[in-house]
């Protein structure tokens, strides 16, 4: 495997001090002890619920060839190989600018209330025809994810994509001035988060933030179907950052527009900015249209290979938990699950319920499994019930419930649909594998914090994927 740094690198990006290390250089970087690969440098990150230092040793069994660790825990680590630093998370942030700024990279930077990560994705599969891509994974996206993705950047990396994410206003701008993007997207402004901020426009001045490290002379795409497009544009403007907009709204500069879907494909016109092109990508939703094109116009002012990336885009599918499709059971009669269990707001919501509504069945019946919105404070009953209309317009023969806040969608909902309401998602387990029958489509949406997914693994557990 090929070195990412030398210790002597580490030592001098970090301004540590090197203590019974024999290795030369570093594989790879890891804040997991359970996932360390031969040669890696194990970074001792102290979280909430967790220190990296008590996992040292363990990391350094596992083949991590030296820990960086902080100084007040160095001396209860005695023996093992050790790179000192006062602060292990600020010398992972030390390493990361170090990284950065000897790479030749473009980098492209990705946030929004909705759609951040399935268009990071999207991004990444556009890029790669054209070279090599390193992009965030998962959801790392915070004070400790950020940093290390742009540390394990490769140093021929050629695109580099990395998500940055927020719950509290101050977050994204230093993760952007550390990632210092050439490109930054905003996917869209929506209620996530609201119980951190007094209004809608507290978010979007939050969101805003990733415009603060942009590099002179770059590009801030915005996505243009929400309320806060003018406040983004004029903290970009005040950058002196080139702008381009992109949306189904006739304000955007690049407009997508005659959306439809065969099948289980989503196709639409795209024209503007000197571009015109038609978009097919294999999921439903206009959302994933949307994603796809803010995708497409980052590699587009990124240089890219423009051709490579929507034909990359064509066969590219659903992250898992956020819209991902299986076909499980008896071929003849297959149970279609929609995974939507990541997470969810009232954007989110009604963009998948939408998606349900176009959902073709053949035979049996549309089930829905819907949890908590959270983080929505003190209007969280009135987004809920606010979501009636759309679960109604998604043609469902039958809702489950989970959570608290669902309360007041099943207050507003015909009784008769409301098949079963529970606070927690083991509890709804029986209520629906006793419904679940061969022919029936079913998708599970909510916040992550429900744990929605457990159910999804229930459902693939009892009935083989077929496709």
């Amino acid at each position: 495997m090929d070195a990412l740094y030398s210790v002597a690198e580490v030592v001098e990006a970090t301004g540590g001090r090197a203590v019974d290390v024999d290795a030369a250089s570093i594989s790879s970087i890891s804040i997991d002890s359970r996932e360390i690969a031969p040669g890696a440098l194990f970074v001792a990150i102290k979280g909430e619920n967790f220190d990296g230092h008590d996992f040292v040793a363990q990391a350094i069994a596992g083949g991590a060839a030296a820990a960086l660790v902080s100084r007040d825990r160095a001396e209860d680590l005695g023996g093992l190989p050790l790179i000192i630093v006062d602060d292990a998370l600020e010398g992972l942030n030390a390493l990361a600018r170090f990284n950065r700024a000897h790479s030749s990279a473009r980098i492209i930077a990705v946030t929004g209330s909705v759609g951040k990560t399935s268009t990071k994705e999207a991004l990444r599969v556009a890029l790669e025809p054209s070279g090599r891509t390193h992009a965030s994974i998962k959801s790392f996206n915070n004070h400790w994810g950020v940093p290390l993705m742009l540390a394990r950047m490769p140093r021929d990396t050629r695109f580099g994509v990395f998500e940055i994410g927020m719950s509290a206003a101050g977050e994204i701008s230093p993760l952007s001035k550390l990632v210092r993007p050439h490109v930054a997207l905003v996917t869209t402004v929506a209620p996530a988060h609201l119980e951190f901020f007094p209004s809608m426009a507290g978010i979007a001045a939050a969101k805003g933030e990733i415009f603060d490290g942009v590099e002179p002379g770059g590009i801030a795409l915005i996505g243009d179907d929400h309320p806060h497009v003018a406040q983004l544009l004029e903290t970009a403007n005040a950058k002196g950052l080139r702008t381009i907009t992109y949306g189904f709204e006739t304000s955007a500069d690049v407009r997508i527009y005659d959306y439809g879907n065969e099948g289980m494909e989503s196709h639409a016109h795209v024209a503007g900015s000197n571009l015109e092109f038609q978009i097919v990508v294999p999921t439903l939703g206009r959302h994933t249209v949307y994603n796809a094109v803010g995708a497409l116009l980052a590699a587009k002012v990124s240089s890219a290979d423009f051709a490579g990336a929507l034909a990359a885009l064509k066969t590219h599918g659903a992250p898992e938990g956020r819209g991902i499709a299986f076909k499980l059971g008896d071929p003849a009669r297959p149970i279609t699950l929609i995974d939507e269990s990541y997470n969810a707001n009232p954007a989110s919501m009604r963009a998948a319920l939408e998606v349900f509504a176009r959902m073709p069945t053949v035979s049996g019946r549309k089930l829905l499994v819907l949890g908590d919105m959270r983080e929505l404070g003190v209007e969280a009953s009135h987004y809920h019930a606010a979501m009636r209309d759309a679960v109604l317009a998604s043609h469902a023969d039958q809702v489950f419930l989970v959570g608290d806040h669902v309360a007041a969608l099943a207050a507003v909902l015909p009784p008769r649909l409301v098949a079963a309401r529970t606070q927690g998602v083991e509890e709804m387990v029986p209520h629906l594998m006793e419904t679940l029958a061969p022919g029936d489509s079913v998708m599970i949406k909510g916040s992550n914090g429900l744990k929605l997914g457990k159910l999804v693994a229930h459902i693939r557990a009892q009935y083989s994927a077929q496709t």
